[in-house]
Formats: structure tokens, C-alpha cells, sequence
């Protein structure tokens, strides 16, 4: 599955820091662009594995409806 995110990226002196928009703490730093750029990914996964396993031991305890959502910007 893939999904499309927006990332933002800024140089500040010798670093440059990245950030997904959309997903608040998914940020992260590199000392050139490509290096942020990998480590963005590697952040954004992380994230989003995390807050599956959380979402899905919280959500063993009892009955939910769990379904797909879409939404067009």
C-alpha cells in the first residue's frame, strides 16, 4: 500500500531538518539533504508501526468497527 505525505525540509547552518506535515513528531535531521530525506522515511515508518501496534493492543479489549476512510483536499 502507499500512501503520500508532504515533506518539508529547511537547512539551518551545516543541518538540515525534515518533518512530515501531516503527522505531528515525525521529524528528524541529517547533515545533507539526501541523509534527512532517508532518515524522514525511516522516521514516517516508524511512526506509523508504532501507532499500529498501540492502536491494536488497545483495540483487542473489546468489539470496534475498524474501516477504510477516505477523504479527498
Amino acid at each position: 500500500m502507499s500512501r503520500q505525505f508532504t515533506a518539508i525540509y529547511k537547512k539551518s547552518g551545516k543541518w538540515y531538518s525534515g518533518w512530515v506535515e501531516e503527522i505531528p513528531g515525525v521529524n528528524t535531521q541529517g547533515l545533507t539533504l539526501q541523509e534527512v530525506k532517508e532518515n524522514l522515511k525511516d522516521a514516517l515508518l516508524l511512526i506509523l508501526e508504532t501507532n499500529r501496534l498501540l492502536n491494536k493492543k488497545e483495540t483487542s479489549k473489546g468489539k470496534v468497527i475498524r474501516e477504510q476512510l477516505l477523504v479527498s483536499l
